[in-house]
């Protein structure tokens, strides 16, 4: 039974020329010029984004227990730098009544640019997918902000969520007249939530970015290996910035910002990485395995 196409048997056996080729083929593609493009609109996006999200769903939730759920799960995103853009956002909501509808409207504007990029990322490593077909301009245009949309109904799920899994790390086992703190199981499960929310989100990406219908377990598959890889990278940046980094030195005021910017880039670069795969996965069902990957060109 051949649970990931009719290749995987290929794959398998020839998992390092796989890689190569998946390396390969995002070279040709410019995958680390487009990260960071990606990066630089997701920097632009990230806080409008965050600010939408806490006005709308205060009105919920408690705006507090938002913020805290927020700083915990932007560390998986911004490693080390959660706490420094969960102030920005604690300011900005104790000065909520300079919001008015010019600033909404850019907000909600500037909010949707990584996504518009993201896309267009996409069509370049899932070329031969737009050479058969093209997605309408107007689902292009509503697509950011319906993955707006998504994430404020994800982020209020998360924080119920997040609140049940606290409440129980509170309480005690006893057996046998033993008593247990499940405080250390509460964080286990906080992580995972936290992976699994991870690996859902890009599952998403990889099923809605790309022009045509995607399979499930092509799209999981790309989701998983980048979720991985950015697992492995962002504790490889916690340990760099708390331990060898000058970054705070040599950029001053801007080390957030530089700091945010290159965990965006990274993350970016990861997230193309994942779609590489899945279209050399996709490629090889039509193509010759061992042909060499070709560059995204225009006529």
């Amino acid at each position: 039974m051949q649970l990931i196409g009719p290749h995987a048997g290929h794959v398998l056996k020839h998992p390092w020329a796989f890689a190569v080729r998946t390396l390969r083929g995002f070279r040709a593609n410019q995958g680390l010029l487009m990260a960071g493009a990606i990066a630089y609109y997701a920097l632009l996006s990230v806080v409008p984004l965050l600010i939408l999200a806490v006005i709308a769903l205060s009105h919920v939730i408690d705006q507090n227990e938002l913020l805290v759920t927020l700083g915990r799960y932007l560390e998986l995103l911004a490693p080390g730098q959660s706490g420094a853009i969960v102030a920005e956002l604690a300011n900005f909501m104790a000065h909520r009544e300079v919001l008015g509808w010019v600033l909404l409207v850019s907000m909600l504007f500037f909010s949707s640019l990584a996504f518009t990029v993201l896309e267009n990322a996409m069509s370049v490593i899932f070329y031969h997918r737009v050479a058969i077909k093209r997605r309408h301009f107007i689902i292009s245009a509503l697509i950011p902000y319906g993955y707006i949309l998504f994430l404020g109904v994800g982020l209020l799920l998360m924080t119920l969520v997040a609140g049940i899994l606290q409440a129980i790390g509170h309480e005690q086992l006893e057996i046998f007249g033993r008593s247990w703190s499940l405080g250390g199981v509460s964080g286990v499960l906080l992580y995972l939530l936290g992976l699994a929310g991870e690996i859902f989100v890009l599952t998403s990406v990889y099923l809605v970015m790309p022009v045509g219908r995607l399979s499930l377990q092509h799209a999981m598959l790309g989701a998983v290996t980048a979720a991985l890889l950015w697992e492995l990278s962002r504790h490889a940046l916690l340990w760099y910035f708390s331990t060898l980094s000058l970054i705070g030195t040599v950029y001053g005021s801007l080390t957030t910002a530089i700091a945010v910017l290159l965990s965006l880039e990274i993350g970016a670069t990861l997230l193309l990485l994942g779609a590489q795969v899945i279209a050399e996965y996709e490629r090889a069902s039509h193509e010759d395995p061992e042909a060499q990957p070709q560059p995204f060109t225009t006529e």
